[in-house]
């Protein structure tokens, strides 16, 4: 079988993490700990789980002509996605998301940064990779005007379109209509929908417009059936080092085994999810395809 193809439109981002024994108070200076540097961004992350498990991936994006820039890009090359719709910015710097842990806690500051330099003709130059794809995936790290010319590509060619709405924001209803699958957790549907953040998950499922898988932590994904009927996914047990990331190797991997249909595609995007946080740093646990069947199996994870 030939590899599935995926297009990923979003953010690259350099992850600047700084553990400390506590938060610092307001003009307080502490000592931390540690500093560790991971390659993120919820797009790249994304391109990078999926192409993990097999798939040929594109990523569609922007970066700044600096050594964080140069460095993403590379990486997402090493792990095989392709790169050539990453635009390279001179004018400004590379996301970045500037990340203090303590007590089991975060804090966290994104700056897009280049992110937010790709414009919707970035996207439209991109059509061809589009109609090429068997799946586009998109979250919202990048205008949504480029979410947008990216949806209606993929209504235009007949592709699905996956949309991951976070960092959450209301959705319009012209996107919302060009959605083949929404991927938030309870939090970002109610702010998708401009919804009361108090409304059962099942409700505000049932108010989408568009079908919804809404992740639920540890305890797996919601989704409903063809027949309308609500169903779990059940979670994994593993032990977390790093939940960081997990969110988007669901969303790579549900985009990968898209074609098995959405009772087989939940499955193993749980179980891609919770082999996630096993390691250190948002792409760091991501698991390869062998990796992901043989917990599947039962069998030892190496």
């Amino acid at each position: 079988m030939n590899p599935v193809n995926i297009a990923v439109i979003g953010s690259l981002n350099m992850d600047l993490v700084t553990r400390s024994p506590r938060f610092p108070a307001a003009g307080e200076t502490i000592m931390g700990v540690d500093f560790q540097r991971y390659m993120g961004g919820k797009g790249a992350n994304q391109a990078v789980a999926a192409a993990r498990l097999g798939a040929r991936v594109s990523m569609i994006g922007a970066v700044g002509n600096d050594d964080f820039g140069r460095e993403m890009t590379a990486n997402l090359q090493r792990e095989g996605v392709n790169t050539d719709g990453v635009k390279v910015l001179d004018a400004v710097h590379s996301g970045l998301a500037n990340i203090t842990v303590a007590d089991g806690e975060n804090t966290i500051i994104v700056v897009a940064g280049a992110n937010f330099g790709l414009t919707p003709a970035d996207i439209v130059a991109q059509e061809a990779v589009i109609a090429a794809a068997d799946v586009v995936l998109a979250q919202l790290e990048i205008p949504l005007d480029c979410v947008m010319a990216a949806a209606r590509l993929a209504q235009k060619h007949g592709k699905p379109f996956i949309l991951n709405p976070a960092p959450a924001q209301p959705l319009p209803s012209e996107l919302l209509d060009c959605v083949t699958l929404l991927t938030p957790n309870a939090y970002e549907l109610a702010i998708s929908l401009n919804l009361p953040q108090n409304l059962p998950p099942q409700d505000l499922m049932t108010r989408t417009p568009c079908p919804v898988v809404m992740t639920v932590g540890s305890k797996g994904a919601l989704y409903h059936d063809k027949q309308g009927r609500l169903k779990q996914a059940e979670g994994f047990k593993v032990s977390a080092v790093d939940t960081t990331g997990a969110g988007d190797t669901f969303n790579g991997a549900l985009a990968v085994f898209w074609h098995e249909g959405m009772a087989s595609a939940v499955r193993k995007a749980c179980a891609a999810g919770a082999l996630s946080v096993t390691k250190a740093g948002a792409q760091g646990g991501m698991p390869t395809l062998a990796a992901l069947e043989g917990f599947l199996s039962g069998k030892e994870v190496v």
